[in-house]
């Protein structure tokens, strides 16, 4: 296990907590599925079939913006095995209004009049086979009348270029969107600014004033379970949507308002996900299988080859301009950033993109004067939606790229430059919140640590430089969201939670199992826990953001505190004793006396100790009965002000993250090998540190991926690299020699016995860190993603007076 730092925790201590030490809390155990995902018994949706279901497979467009002419399906239809090929006209004869998406409906079922992006669905072969439906999808025809394109974010957002969507209309699903609706003739779906002190008067304080613009390309998911839907009609009532989700309740709520049916006709569950990271948020094949099947009146599946996953959804390329003041002793005293959000043909998410990760474009530093200008631009590209991190990696390479050039200039030492600057529990954010619970300090002294910063470092020989470097990022937990939680006490004594929340990899079943056998003095393996269903488990907004363990797990918590309550209530009618004199220890009720050694013994003397399935016995008087405990989180939040993007409570908790890296560079080849990667992360409380620990290297070597090789190559709007063949993920010859993740612990005043979420908070600073020992080696500066050896090559020869010719 990583060695960390305990602090006291600032949150009021709970009865729970009195226990010290905690039984499962803080244990690393293996996960509850382990034996399961080993001997294939695991439940993924990809694998489920169906009895005389068809095969969709879709046929996509072949040209980036322009109105569609005609579809000839006949040659499709022709094909053996064929039941049926669904165009736009199919659709609107069950969803009128065919248009979706989280924050605007912007999103057809199937392309509707024209066509916005490479890629983009026009049509759906259903077939008895998946082989013959995509022989047949490539027979459909379809002429094009073809429009100007924009793919560049920047050109996209200046007036004049071509507009992508005649109009914005805001989904309505969340409030501080709406005042977008019905502008028109501008690619910009959402401008977010930010307004703290004068900027204009920071910059004329410093001393000097850095000005640089750095980009970062778009890159996906590479999910290893692609993404399946298979929808099942119900007589004339119901529709059943199994769907590989990160977020079940969002899509019911969506896919019942494109029918115009109620909540309660329309099921939706998931499994187990093979990897999510964003991608398979909100609708996105669950409305093409759903019309389908309608229409048919059989089970439709559809699932998608690796290809189509390019253009799906990607992460946001970005373009960020920022420019920082600074005094002559290296502080930070004004920042202005101007952040374009390449979001593509439709906004998905993008919008809260570029508004919840915006403001945060300052980084976790305590500077008095800022504006941030953020954009979410449409261009015809494929669309761009969540990624691990929810556009921060994005902010921080731009931040703490620059960071290291104003350290170095002036002389300071990059870890003391952060140190100099950092923002400290206690003082206001640039949005006005008052920060806790962010532990600047205690993460760069990790990374010293870790890095042995201040001792002697071996800076290489000949063409082989070595170099390290630092960075640190920070990202508000997106808010206002809601989840909620049931956990069940059955007639035998056993336990099962009830939840919402999408285990696809993160070990969620395991951390909330923790939680509710802390709380119902209960060994975790005992705990079973049901995976989303619409019809069976409460909502949850969905299972991303970092923020499973901090909402999930407080409605965990809650509803097993509840249900323990129901126990001692029942147990001390029935023993003739106080709820207060009792505790829930071993699967029993006990009294306190005798939770901490021999049992207590009332007047008659027999021992205060029955099981869960004696107290049950007592209150139903057989094997009978559940008790149901209830919990629901919802943080308090105010929306911030949409002129100046203050507010005094932005979000329920920070998440902060730092890196270190190590590398070695080939001067001859610009080829960069990382030898040394440390992800330090301030985590609250480790619930299971194991699992925090997995999460914090395989975030690291994630971005790896996207710092040295990760690239969609584009033509004309083509993505040239999709496949595996051709766009290349991190293998282990690319891992680091030494690759650690450790984390600091300073239990949350608010979180689930003090934990905070970690899944995102390792992607926040690798790149950078890489990319400044790359300066730190080589004196050369990059300003874009990825850091292939022909780009590092061609600066460091351009370096030297002797730059390569023309790519």
């Amino acid at each position: 296990m990583a060695d960390t730092i305990v602090l006291p925790s600032d949150r009021p201590a709970t009865d729970v907590d009195a226990r010290t030490p905690f039984r499962e809390i803080g244990r690393s155990m293996p996960r509850l599925e382990s034996t399961a995902k080993v001997d294939g018994s695991a439940e993924y949706i990809h694998n489920l079939r169906l009895p005389g279901m068809l095969h969709g497979r879709i046929h996509r467009s072949t040209v980036a913006h322009g109105r569609i002419v005609r579809i000839d399906a006949s040659a499709a239809l022709a094909v053996e095995g064929v039941h049926a090929v669904v165009t736009a006209d199919e659709v609107a004869s069950i969803v009128p209004d065919p248009y979706y998406g989280p924050a605007f409906h912007d999103q057809p079922i199937l392309a509707t009049g024209k066509v916005r992006h490479v890629g983009e669905p026009v049509a759906i072969v259903l077939a008895v086979d998946p082989h013959i439906g995509e022989e047949a999808a490539d027979l459909v025809s379809v002429e094009y009348e073809p429009l100007a394109a924009v793919f560049d974010e920047v050109a996209a957002a200046a007036p004049g270029a071509p507009i992508v969507h005649d109009e914005l209309r805001p989904a309505g699903t969340f409030t501080d969107l709406t005042h977008l609706a019905g502008r028109r003739g501008t690619n910009v779906a959402l401008d977010a600014r930010l307004r703290c002190g004068d900027v204009e008067e920071g910059f004329a304080r410093a001393d000097h004033v850095f000005e640089h613009t750095f980009r970062t390309g778009k890159v996906i998911h590479v999910t290893f379970e692609p993404m399946v839907s298979l929808a099942e009609p119900h007589g004339t009532g119901g529709l059943t949507i199994h769907t590989s989700s990160q977020s079940p309740s969002f899509v019911r709520s969506e896919i019942s308002r494109l029918l115009g049916w109620p909540e309660n006709r329309v099921r939706v569950r998931t499994a187990f996900l093979g990897g999510g990271f964003g991608a398979k948020l909100y609708i996105k094949l669950e409305a093409m299988a759903a019309v389908c099947a309608l229409l048919v009146r059989k089970p439709v599946r559809i699932a998608l080859a690796m290809d189509e996953h390019f253009y799906t959804i990607t992460k946001h390329g970005a373009t960020v301009r920022i420019k920082t003041g600074v005094t002559k002793d290296g502080r930070m005293v004004a920042r202005q950033v101007e952040t374009f959000w390449n979001g593509g043909a439709y906004a998905d998410i993008g919008p809260r993109v570029t508004q919840k990760s915006g403001f945060t474009a300052a980084g976790p530093y305590d500077i008095e004067h800022v504006a941030l200008d953020n954009y979410a631009v449409y261009t015809n590209d494929p669309p761009a939606g969540a990624l691990r991190g929810f556009g921060i990696s994005q902010l921080v390479w731009a931040y703490e790229r620059q960071a290291d050039i104003i350290a170095r200039t002036l002389g300071i030492d990059p870890l003391e430059f952060r140190r100099r600057n950092a923002l400290r529990n206690g003082r206001a954010h640039a949005t006005g919140t008052i920060v806790y619970g962010m532990e600047v300090e205690a993460v760069l002294d990790r990374l010293a640590e870790t890095m042995a910063w201040h001792r002697p470092f071996d800076r290489g020989s000949g063409t082989i430089r070595r170099g390290r470097g630092i960075a640190i990022g920070v990202k508000a937990c997106v808010s206002p969201t809601t989840s909620t939680a049931a956990v069940h006490v059955y007639g035998d004594g056993s336990c099962a939670i009830h939840t919402s929340t999408v285990d696809m990899g993160q070990a969620s079943d395991t951390t909330l199992a923790q939680m509710a056998a802390e709380v119902l003095g209960l060994e975790t393996r005992a705990i079973r826990v049901v995976h989303p269903d619409t019809d069976v488990t409460p909502y949850d907004m969905a299972t991303l953001g970092s923020r499973s363990t901090f909402h999930m797990g407080n409605a965990v918590r809650r509803a097993a505190e509840d249900a323990r309550a129901q126990l001692l209530r029942i147990a001390a009618g029935a023993l003739g004793t106080d709820v207060d004199e009792l505790d829930c220890r071993d699967g029993a009720v006990v009294s306190r006396s005798g939770a901490a050694g021999s049992p207590s013994r009332p007047r008659d003397g027999v021992p205060v100790r029955l099981t869960f399935r004696e107290v049950m016995l007592a209150r139903f008087a057989m094997q009978a009965g559940t008790i149901v405990g209830f919990g629901a989180y919802t943080p308090s939040y105010k929306k911030p002000d949409v002129d100046t993007g203050q507010s005094p409570n932005i979000t329920p908790f920070w998440m902060l993250g730092g890196a270190g890296a190590e590398i070695e560079v080939d001067c001859e080849t610009g080829c960069i090998t990382v030898t040394k990667l440390v992800n330090v992360a301030d985590v609250g409380r480790a619930i299971n540190p194991a699992s925090v620990e997995r999460q914090l290297t395989s975030a690291a070597i994630m971005q790896i991926g996207f710092t040295l090789f990760e690239e969609m190559v584009f033509s004309d709007g083509q993505v040239l690299n999709a496949s595996l063949a051709d766009y290349k993920i991190p293998g282990l010859l690319d891992l680091p020699r030494e690759l650690t993740g450790s984390f600091v612990e300073i239990p949350h005043r608010d979180g689930p016995f003090g934990a905070k979420g970690v899944g995102e908070t390792g992607v926040f600073s690798p790149s950078p860190a890489i990319a400044n020992a790359l300066y730190d080696a080589t004196g050369v500066m990059i300003y874009e993603m990825p850091l292939t050896p022909e780009r590092v090559l061609r600066a460091i020869r351009e370096a030297e007076g002797r730059p390569l010719g023309k790519q």
